[in-house]
């Protein structure tokens, strides 16, 4: 069956303004003043984040969330419409705020978050089951940031179910420092990918080595795709019960800038490795030059490559 979208990225979207230098190893109230680099705002999420990247890398991608009625809504949805991101499925609501998010990054590209949650703390399961045709009509949707979408987190076990009942691969990222096991032992077994960065998979399962992290995950999804995201060190890939591939990092195809979206651009090259007919670990290796790419500018879409370009680093 032909599918209309190769991958649908649905939840969080948000503009993030971005404030730098900030040093971030000492508590901000210690100055009173700080001189900033000109501050930008750029697209921010899960959302933006994700299905721009996939788009660049040459992938047919439509958007699902929840923006305010506003300016910055709209200049979410104009950039998702420059980058060829269908939004038809991008609900504007006049009640509610679009949500924003102060990026602090420090000299060395490090960062931390300050957000207002509101539009995305409103997205639900009826969102999902209103446009339930177009996980029909896709080979896979990327869920994110389940953690930070307490009105969704109950039903999304349900909501993965039905999809999954449509044909559609689902992928699930984490945020927020990741959570506990509970409630996402509920959702695992609905799921057919989780490589959640090595800082959440500790929260969630008390591990501390990337392989037993992984093994827990393992009892509840016993056939997805797992893996960590391990930042400098890599990713370590299971396609299967005790199944380890570890996929290196990528040389870096120019300075460091800022690692915001590193590892939305590692599910994103993944993703599209793998709807592209690669196998785990050449997909793997296109997900880490993605990152790879994403570090070297501001924000979490700037430095992102088209695929033949990302596909020279690996």
């Amino acid at each position: 069956m032909t599918r209309k979208t190769d991958c649908m990225v649905a939840g969080i979207a948000c503009v993030d303004v971005i404030l730098q230098p900030i040093p971030l190893d000492r508590p901000l109230g210690n100055e009173r003043d700080y001189h900033l680099s000109p501050i930008q705002a750029v697209t921010g999420g899960c959302v933006p984040n994700c299905s721009i990247a996939m788009s660049r890398l040459g992938l047919n991608v439509g958007a699902l969330t929840m923006l305010g009625d506003d300016l910055w809504g709209q200049l979410i949805r104009n950039r998702l419409s420059e980058e060829q991101v269908d939004c038809t499925c991008v609900i504007d609501q006049n009640d509610i705020a679009t949500s924003v998010t102060a990026v602090l990054i420090d000299e060395h590209g490090e960062h931390a978050f300050a957000y207002d949650p509101d539009a995305y703390r409103k997205i639900d399961h009826h969102l999902f089951f209103d446009h339930m045709d177009s996980f029909s009509e896709s080979q896979f949707v990327l869920i994110g940031y389940y953690p930070l979408l307490p009105n969704l987190q109950s039903q999304l076990p349900e909501v993965l179910c039905e999809i999954r009942k449509r044909g559609c691969r689902t992928a699930l990222d984490a945020a927020d420092g990741g959570g506990k096991l509970q409630p996402l032992d509920r959702m695992l077994p609905h799921l057919d990918m989780y490589i959640p960065s090595q800082r959440e998979a500790e929260s969630q399962t008390g591990e501390t080595d990337p392989q037993r992290m992984i093994r827990v995950f393992r009892e509840y999804a016993t056939n997805a795709i797992l893996g960590i995201k391990m930042g400098a060190n890599g990713v370590l890939l299971s396609p299967s019960r005790e199944e380890f591939l570890e996929i290196k990092p990528v040389t870096l195809p120019g300075p460091l800038v800022d690692t915001t979206g590193a590892g939305d651009s590692f599910y994103a090259g993944f993703i599209t490795g793998l709807i592209r007919g690669l196998g785990t670990e050449q997909a793997g290796r296109l997900g880490a030059a993605a990152g790879a790419c994403c570090v070297t500018g501001l924000g979490a879409s700037e430095g992102v490559r088209n695929f033949e370009d990302t596909w020279k680093l690996i």
